[in-house]
């Protein structure tokens, strides 16, 4: 088994390499169990252990499978592994939850019961800002206090603004390693929109939206297409992004760019 030392390492590692996993601690035994409380493992996302250990089969399958949900949907489990004999006493089926606790099923002859708490540990969301106005500034640094992994993509003379920026891009492309399942806003108010809608028009983002007037949107999109660009993924761009809030300072009008993109995140998600 490896030394709490050596599972914080492990956590500490995968979390700089931007990787989703779970840390499934044992909380609670009774009777015989492979694993005491207090033994962790670490959880990637295809199913594998990484370090840590948590006892053998009896328990293992159950937790893997709720560390794949606890991944999907962000939110942290209780699972209770106990021997048939005592679910039934209990009038809980195994897979049922109840209470929050999630109920499985020890098949082993020891037929004890362990409770192992599986927390998702998620990589910061990734938010792309094209632009240097100031509603780009507002919106990076209200979107990095609420968890956003920010890039800026703006003219290298601009990148000053930015002081809570993760990553600064020279002009209006997108970096190398793209958007992945990330946020896009062009912000450029102005100076690149066409450039920057170029940029982003089929990148496989989760959101993207364009801060500027409907009409606007519309005569860059005519502009796009007289210039022989497939404008049809323009139907998915959000303009003006943003939830409709009544904003009118740069600030507000970050903030429901970020209210809006929180909105997209957690669709979908369970509500604690």
């Amino acid at each position: 088994m490896q030394a709490p030392s050596d599972i914080l390492d492990l956590v500490a590692e995968t979390k700089a390499r931007g990787e989703p996993f779970v840390i499934a601690t044992v909380v609670r035994t009774v009777s015989a169990t492979a694993a005491k409380a207090g033994a962790k493992a670490v959880v990637l996302a295809d199913g594998r252990i990484s370090g840590g250990w948590i006892g053998g089969g009896c328990a293992r399958s159950a937790v893997l499978k709720a560390a794949g949900e606890a991944i999907r949907d962000g939110q942290p489990r209780l699972v209770s592994v106990q021997p048939e004999d005592l679910l039934e006493v209990q009038h809980v089926n195994p897979g049922e939850v109840r209470d929050g606790i999630l109920y499985a099923r020890n098949m082993c002859p020891s037929q004890g019961t362990m409770d192992v708490f599986v927390e998702p540990v998620l990589p910061r969301p990734s938010l792309t800002i094209f632009g240097a106005s100031p509603v780009a500034i507002a919106l990076a640094e209200i979107a990095r206090r609420l968890g956003f992994f920010v890039t800026v993509c703006a003219a290298a003379a601009d990148h000053a603004a930015f002081g809570d920026a993760d990553r600064m891009i020279e002009g209006l492309e997108l970096p190398d390693d793209g958007t992945g399942d990330g946020f896009i806003v062009i912000a450029t108010q102005g100076r690149g929109d066409g450039v920057a809608l170029k940029a982003v028009i089929d990148a496989p983002a989760r959101y993207i939206g364009f801060v500027g007037s409907r009409r606007k949107f519309a005569a860059l999109r005519r502009d796009l297409q007289t210039a022989g660009v497939d404008v049809s993924a323009m139907d998915a761009i959000r303009s003006p992004a943003g939830l409709d809030l009544g904003a009118i300072t740069q600030d507000e009008i970050a903030f429901s760019i970020v209210a809006e993109m929180i909105a997209v995140r957690r669709r979908g998600q369970r509500i604690a």
